[in-house]
C-alpha cells in the first residue's frame, strides 16, 4: 500500500510537469474499475470523439505560442503606459524531460535530466529586467504595473470548477489574460478548460500505478536498470536521488552522472522493455472511459491549435530584430 501511495505521488508530480500537453507519457486522463453496459456505450462515443479531436500541440507549437504571448504582454502594458520586456521562454530542448519517464534516448545521452539546461532557464529569468522596471517604480506607479500585468483580485475573477473538487480563480482582466484572450479567442472558456485538461491526472492515478499491466511492465524496467547497476523501483526514484548522487561534483562529472543514468533509463523503457508503449496504451485506455470531460478535452485541444495559427500570425508580423 505504501508503494502505491508513493508511486501516485510521484505520478502525479510528474504530470504536473508536463501539463502543457494532454497526451504526454504518464500524463493524460483516466478513471478504471468496472464498466456498466450504459457506460461502455458512452467510452466509444468518447473514444470515437477522442479520435475526431486534433493531435496534441508538438513542445515546438507551444514555443510559438509562449512567444506570442510576451509580445501580446509587451503591446498591452505599453498601452497602460509601462515598459515590458518579452520573458525568455523555455525552448524545445528544456521542455523535454519532464515527464514520468524518458522516451527519448538522444535528447537522455546529450542532456542527462535536463538539470543543466534548467539551470541555464533559471538564471535568464532571473535576469528579468521587468522586475528591475517595476521595482524602481513609485509605489503607486508599482501598485498599477502588477495590477496591469496580472490583475486585481478585488476586481473580476473567472472560476474554472477542478475534477477533483474545488475550483480555481483568476483575474478577468489583465494583460495577461488579455494576451492569452488574443491567441485562445476566449480566455474564459481556455482558463476552464485547461485547467480541466491539466487537473484529470488525479482521477485515475490511484487505478493507472495499481494496474498489473503496469506494474508488470515496471518491474522489468526496474530489472533492466538493475542488470545496468541503477537499483530503481521507477523512474522518478532517480531524480529524486540525483541531487545525492551530484552532490560536490562538478558540473561536467555531474552531467556524466545524469547522461549515464538518463540514457539507461531511456534504454530500458523504450527498447528492452515496453514501458513506454505500454503506459501510452493504458492512458488511451483509461482517458476513453472520461467521457464525462470529453467536451472539456475537446475545447482544449482546439484552442490550443487556434492559438498556434495566431502565434504564427503574430510572429510573422513581428518586424525583425535590428543588428
Amino acid at each position: 500500500m505504501e508503494e502505491v501511495i508513493r508511486m501516485k505521488r510521484v505520478f502525479l508530480a510528474a504530470c504536473a510537469a508536463a501539463v502543457a500537453s494532454v497526451t504526454v507519457v504518464g500524463c493524460t486522463t483516466a478513471a478504471a474499475g468496472p464498466v456498466s453496459e450504459a457506460d461502455a456505450a458512452r467510452v466509444d462515443a468518447a473514444q470515437a470523439d477522442t479520435a475526431a479531436t486534433e493531435r496534441a500541440v508538438t513542445d515546438a507549437e507551444q514555443v510559438l505560442v509562449d512567444k506570442a504571448r510576451e509580445l501580446l504582454i509587451e503591446d498591452c502594458m505599453a498601452a497602460e503606459g509601462f515598459r515590458y520586456r518579452p520573458v525568455p521562454v523555455a525552448g524545445v530542448e528544456e521542455r523535454q524531460g519532464s515527464g514520468y519517464v524518458l522516451d527519448d534516448v538522444g535528447w537522455a545521452r546529450e542532456h542527462g535530466y535536463g538539470t543543466e539546461l534548467q539551470d541555464r532557464l533559471v538564471a535568464i529569468l532571473q535576469d528579468d529586467t521587468n522586475n528591475a522596471y517595476a521595482n524602481a517604480l513609485p509605489k503607486a506607479e508599482r501598485l498599477r504595473y502588477s495590477k496591469a500585468l496580472d490583475g486585481d483580485a478585488s476586481a473580476d475573477m473567472l472560476t474554472a470548477e477542478l475534477p477533483m473538487g474545488g475550483a480555481i480563480q483568476t483575474p478577468a482582466d489583465s494583460c495577461v489574460a488579455h494576451a492569452k484572450g488574443e491567441l485562445y479567442g476566449d480566455f474564459a472558456a481556455w482558463f476552464q478548460a485547461e485547467k480541466v485538461a491539466a487537473n484529470l491526472v488525479g482521477l485515475y492515478a490511484d487505478d493507472l500505478v495499481a494496474d498489473e499491466r503496469f506494474e508488470t511492465v515496471l518491474a522489468a524496467w526496474s530489472e533492466c536498470m538493475r542488470e545496468r547497476g541503477h537499483d530503481y523501483p521507477d523512474p522518478p526514484a532517480i531524480r529524486e536521488d540525483l541531487p545525492r548522487l551530484t552532490d560536490g561534483l562538478s558540473d561536467e562529472k555531474a552531467l556524466d552522472v545524469e547522461q549515464e543514468l538518463a540514457v539507461a533509463e531511456a534504454i530500458c523503457a523504450t527498447r528492452e522493455t515496453s514501458l513506454v508503449s505500454t503506459t501510452r496504451d493504458l492512458e488511451s485506455e483509461y482517458r476513453g472511459r472520461l467521457w464525462q470531460y470529453r467536451d472539456d478535452v475537446i475545447t482544449y485541444q482546439r484552442l490550443q491549435h487556434a492559438a498556434v495559427e495566431q502565434a504564427r500570425e503574430i510572429l510573422a508580423a513581428e518586424p525583425a530584430p535590428s543588428n
